[in-house]
């Protein structure tokens, strides 16, 4: 068997197959700035749980359309769906919320079902 020579270093191979049609990667989009005179808004688990409550009024007929101020279109298996994400959130988090998430997911549960149970006893208008 041969010695290798110490300054023996061998050879590199370079791949230059498709390298005339790469573009150079993109610069990262800066974060996304809130408009002048709203503040940032923070995501968190509260906003998250109110989000999916405020759908699921919507869709019960409680909230007013912005375009014309009329009463938003009632959609009762939507706002049960929205209802039950809701349950699905408290039942998965269950001992992992703060008390102040647990208390307002359980309070917005208790209103969003109150107001099901009101829009499914009248007719809609």
């Amino acid at each position: 068997m041969k010695e290798q020579d110490p300054e023996d270093k061998g050879f590199t191979v370079i791949d230059r197959r498709g390298a005339a049609s790469e573009t150079p990667p993109s610069p990262p989009m800066p974060a996304a700035e809130p408009s002048p005179g709203q503040p940032a808004s923070r995501v968190d688990f509260s906003m998250l749980a109110q989000s999916i409550a405020f759908s699921a009024l919507h869709y019960l007929g409680l909230m007013t359309e912005p375009e014309n101020g009329r009463a938003s279109e009632r959609d009762i298996p939507l706002a049960r769906h929205n209802i039950e994400i809701l349950e699905l959130l408290e039942e998965k988090t269950r001992g992992n919320l703060s008390t102040e998430e647990a208390q307002l997911l359980a309070n917005l549960l208790y209103e969003v079902r109150m107001h099901f149970v009101e829009a499914t006893k009248s007719p809609a208008s």
